[in-house]
């Protein structure tokens, strides 16, 4: 029961949306595809029947039943949950017990509320219980943790471990790096420039680093002096940012966090990000004595609006802020020591 893209690509006129790949996903195992929307949705749409693939194929066996989890799903919201679940029982002409879905979505309390009465979490979560109803042999799930509460992306992830234990396929799409980090066992970014792996673990500190895109890290000549550097307990200074034709200013304490995705620095304040011109390496030397923390190779975090440290799995942190949108920054194995060592945990 493997699901296999063999020669698979799709280019449209001029365009290629993505060259051939090869990518095998075993039973037991979740892969994460990080790519453009547009890339996404040829892949969806592949799987639906809507268009074809302009080379190659995807092969899996055709009496194994194909169950998809979509970003933008209808549903019925004068129905209550039971009465939802009860529908998709029927559709599926399913065995699989209700009560105890709604105990694995955590929903029992809300069984009896109409879907128009639940929060946009306990949504997604009756979206699970339908899927989980259909009990198909291959998940195709599209951004499956995208604005999900925190106790929703626990039970997610909770439902991710008991599928790769009962040997299913799934496949995950998504737009984001860490999205796939946090799901999958394994992931890939598929592009113009084809299929590759995204994240490697290094052996000697277990952070997950992205080798798909080049790296911004600066080298040292080692024939060049290196000056001692100096870090000063105070340092009035702003970070420039460049929006149209402007460049604008920002306080170190107006930054809630600060994110590098494919190259590009963004300053992210208030729900809104500014691209800057600085590496992380440089934001991380000029803004140490504000208090902000590298706290994953990819994101410098102001400690002073961290809510909440949350742990997903062993290897898997994220931090929690204390903004509007409850914004969730990954936070790596080795640096999730460093902070505990800033704030004299064991």
């Amino acid at each position: 029961m493997t699901l296999k893209f063999i020669q698979a690509g799709k280019h449209t006129n001029d365009m290629i949306h993505f060259p051939e790949f090869d990518l095998t996903i075993q039973p037991g195992e979740v892969t994460a595809i990080v790519s453009t929307v547009n890339v996404k949705e040829q892949l969806l749409n592949t799987f639906l029947g809507k268009t074809r693939l302009s080379n190659g194929k995807v092969d899996y066996l055709p009496d194994k039943k194909i169950g998809f989890f979509f970003l933008h799903e209808g549903c019925y919201e004068r129905l209550t949950v039971v009465e939802t679940l009860k529908y998709y029982q029927k559709l599926f002409n399913s065995s699989e017990q209700i009560e105890s879905i709604l105990q694995a979505v955590q929903l029992d309390a809300q069984k009896n509320k109409k879907l128009k009465s639940l929060t946009y979490s306990e949504r997604k979560r009756v979206q699970l219980a339908w899927l989980l109803i259909q009990n198909p042999d291959i998940y195709i799930m599209e951004e499956p943790d995208q604005n999900l509460d925190i106790e929703s992306k626990r039970i997610l992830f909770s439902l991710l471990r008991e599928l790769r234990l009962a040997k299913k396929v799934i496949l995950i799409l998504t737009g984001q790096v860490e999205s796939g980090v946090a799901c999958s066992d394994n992931v890939y970014r598929l592009d113009e420039k084809g299929l590759r792996p995204v994240l490697t673990k290094e052996e000697d500190n277990g952070e997950v680093i992205d080798r798909s895109e080049p790296t911004t890290d600066k080298i040292t000549n080692t024939d060049e002096v290196v000056e001692e550097k100096v870090i000063q307990p105070i340092r009035f200074e702003k970070i420039p940012t460049k929006v149209n034709e402007k460049i604008v200013l920002f306080d170190p304490p107006e930054i809630d966090y600060i994110e590098s995705t494919e190259g590009q620095t963004y300053l992210h304040i208030k729900g809104e990000s500014f691209a800057c011109s600085f590496t992380l390496n440089d934001l991380e030397e000029r803004l140490l004595a504000f208090g902000f923390f590298r706290c994953h190779r990819s994101y410098i975090v102001n400690l002073q609006k961290v809510r909440e440290v949350i742990t997903w799995t062993r290897n898997s942190y994220s931090l929690v802020l204390d903004d509007s949108e409850k914004s969730s920054v990954p936070l790596s194995k080795t640096k999730m020591a460093d902070l505990k060592g800033m704030l004299g945990l064991k």
